[in-house]
């Protein structure tokens, strides 16, 4: 027996052996692992009789299958026969399903390893170049998956796992292109190299939170670089963020939404021109740390929703780009239309709405946010960019966002999927149920809520103050659900672009102001006590003032300075809450507003669920400044109404009035169409709220 060692690399997929006659016949292959085989003793074998011209392979797909290390070639045979022998290690395509990087385990004395898969259609080949190798472009093979109509790539890597730093090597008619997996979980920074990640490895502990009913959620929109950090040095992180989640529970707030987290290039950013989107951005502390902010968030009862985009990606930093040498016109290659619809405001990278894999693409991201990394809900960015394009309509944009939204109430049904859709406004059939024809998404931002709001507050002249305005965005709703809208007067992008924060808008450079102090407080109340989802940007509960900037931190100072407004939001999320069980009608479906005075600025309005003690809520706000020692609203129900929040408390300002506004009685007699009436007294720009 003739015998021949052959080492098996991690990576090698498949082994083929081919032996030639030179003179006499006869001889046989053998294949054994570890140990020369003999003819009784081997893995495989080929023996045809009469001729020594023999082909033996074996893939890590047979039985038993082909694993590293050092393998024995054996030939036997008869004396005076001699033969040619050669053999080849090569790659093999995975059986296993899944695109990117994916660890396996078959269990004791089996493989464990990584699966490595990517889409690169018009690829010549692609090459694994990863740290186990030294970062070879040709040391490891991918192959192509089936017959090669899907365009995929294929190892299955043995001997490694999480933690691997690798890069895909892609061979092209002009050169090679040295690409970072479009699925990577980790990089080390936005230029790579990609890391593989084991979700099994991270502990969740008893993680067992359940997301609140939609009408109870008060959403805290943050920013993580900003949020808890010092000025100069590198943005916050998730660490620094996870410090002051105590203190937002004990504000009230059920959801924290992020701005992007996705891995951007350089360190410092909104988060809007990510370039890996399925990787989170390092200097925050990489998808541990996300998945670490969640766990710690959910502990202390908050959910955590994410803002994506799916209606452009980078511009910069971006591999996605030509990922595999091929475009059109000079236009984005396989991820991106190549014509003009790939046009948007931030760079021609509008993704491909009509390509399968690139819908797969997106719809397999949505679903790891919600379910590997157990985020409780999506806020989709400017989802108009999907829906219109330069020439008009993307029905195939359209079709993606209802499918994935299928998916999500198919797979995560109580989780919130929400839009940002500011064009049009208002556009019912964003929320509407996709069997109707509608996006479907469950609830979504409100232009209608916002400007007119926004510019009730900060109009320097009590006369251009437009209570039907107001009162038209109090009642809006979509498809007959209170629900259906995220409402506020402050986000990123109401801060920044040329704005300012609500105070600042209000008294430019003298945002302390009494004057900004109480309308932009009175803002909050409309928030807090409207039909919808109410929504705070981080810091408004403290007074914020400037406009948002990546670089310029949270002032945490102002907790101290202005301890009373943090106070007023405070107790205005338990009354939105029902904390107290007193002003359950505030998470009600019902609303009317009764009461609209243009002439002196007041208005007032009726919230419900049921109805009765412990659930009617009226809400009188003043937006002149103008104090009322006895002022008359209709009222629904008869009896005493108990005051339970008044604005103008000296507690939440020592510049306050304190005015001395009561409980008060409802007698019989219609007022504002309703059957019963009260006199009140009431502070300038100032809000009351009154229960049963």
């Amino acid at each position: 027996m003739d015998v021949y060692s052959v080492d098996i690399r991690d990576w090698d997929g498949q082994l083929r052996i081919e032996s030639t006659e030179v003179s006499g016949g006869g001889a046989d292959l053998f294949l054994r692992r570890g140990s020369a085989p003999t003819p009784f003793e081997f893995d495989a074998a080929a023996r045809t009789p009469g001729t020594s011209t023999e082909s033996l392979s074996l893939s890590i797909d047979d039985t038993p299958p082909l694993s590293s290390g050092i393998w024995k070639i054996g030939v036997w045979r008869p004396s005076g026969t001699a033969y040619d022998i050669s053999w080849y290690r090569e790659g093999y395509p995975s059986n296993r399903p899944g695109l990117g990087a994916i660890p396996f385990d078959d269990g004791p004395g089996l493989d464990s390893g990584v699966t490595f898969r990517v889409w690169a259609p018009n690829a010549l080949a692609v090459h694994l170049a990863a740290d186990f190798n030294g970062f070879s472009g040709l040391a490891t093979p991918l192959s192509l998956d089936g017959d090669g109509s899907d365009g995929t790539w294929s190892s299955d890597v043995r001997g490694v796992g999480a933690g691997t730093e690798y890069r895909y090597v892609i061979t092209t008619p002009t050169g090679s292109l040295w690409r970072n997996d479009p699925r990577a979980k980790d990089l080390l920074n936005s230029t790579g190299p990609s890391v593989v990640v084991d979700p099994d490895l991270f502990d969740w502990g008893s993680d067992n939170y359940a997301m609140p009913d939609w009408n109870d959620l008060v959403i805290y929109e943050m920013h993580i670089g900003t949020f808890f950090d010092s000025p100069g040095g590198v943005p916050g992180d998730f660490t620094t963020a996870m410090q002051k989640l105590d203190y937002l529970a004990e504000l009230g707030i059920s959801a924290i939404e992020l701005m992007p987290v996705c891995e951007f290039p350089a360190d410092y950013s909104w988060g809007y021109n990510y370039s890996h989107p399925y990787a989170v951005e390092s200097i925050y502390g990489h998808l541990t740390g996300l998945k670490e902010f969640v766990k710690a968030a959910h502990v202390r009862g908050m959910a955590v929703l994410l803002d994506v985009l799916y209606n452009h990606w980078g511009p910069t930093d971006m591999d996605l780009w030509q990922f595999d040498g091929w475009s059109s016109g000079g236009w984005g290659g396989i991820y991106f239309y190549n014509d003009d619809r790939a046009q948007t405001a931030w760079g021609d990278t509008r993704p491909d709405y009509t390509r399968g894999e690139v819908r797969d693409y997106i719809r397999d991201n949505v679903m790891y946010w919600l379910e590997e990394v157990r985020l409780d809900g999506l806020r989709w960015d400017s989802t108009s960019t999907m829906r219109l394009g330069p020439w008009g309509d993307l029905p195939e944009g359209w079709s993606l966002m209802q499918w994935c939204n299928d998916e999500v109430d198919a797979n995560q049904g109580w989780k919130i999927n929400i839009a940002e859709d500011m064009y049009g406004a208002p556009n019912e059939w964003i929320t509407k149920d996709t069997g109707a024809g509608g996006a479907g998404f469950d609830s979504q931002w409100d232009a209608m809520f916002v400007h007119p709001v926004r510019a009730a507050l900060v109009s320097p002249a009590d006369p251009d103050r437009n209570m039907w305005d107001v009162r038209n965005a109090i009642v809006q709703s979509y498809n007959g659900d209170a629900f259906e809208r995220v409402i506020y007067t402050e986000s990123h992008d109401e801060v920044a672009n040329g704005r300012s924060r609500v105070p600042e808008e209000i008294w430019p450079g003298n945002a302390d102001s009494w004057y900004s102090k109480k309308r932009s407080t009175l803002g909050g109340v409309v928030v807090l006590t409207a039909p919808g989802i109410p929504m705070l940007f981080q810091g408004q509960e403290l007074l914020e003032d400037g406009y948002f900037t990546d670089t310029d931190p949270i002032d945490w100072t102002k907790a101290t300075t202005f301890a009373g407004i943090h106070d007023l939001y405070r107790d205005l999320i338990e009354l939105r809450r029902n904390g107290g069980g007193v002003t359950a009608g505030l998470m009600g479906q019902h609303t009317n507003v009764f009461h609209v005075n243009n002439s002196d600025k007041l208005l007032a309005w009726h919230r419900w669920d049921q109805g009765g003690a412990g659930d009617d809520v009226v809400v009188v706000a003043n937006f002149s400044n103008v104090t009322w020692p006895s002022y008359r609203i209709g009222m629904p129900a008869g009896g005493t109404w108990y005051l339970r929040f008044n604005s103008d408390w000296i507690g939440y300002d020592a510049s306050y009035g304190d005015h001395p506004s009561t409980d008060i009685s409802a007698g019989s007699g219609g007022y504002d169409g309703l059957p019963y009436h009260a006199d009140l007294t009431i502070a300038p720009y100032t809000a009351l709220i009154f229960s049963r």
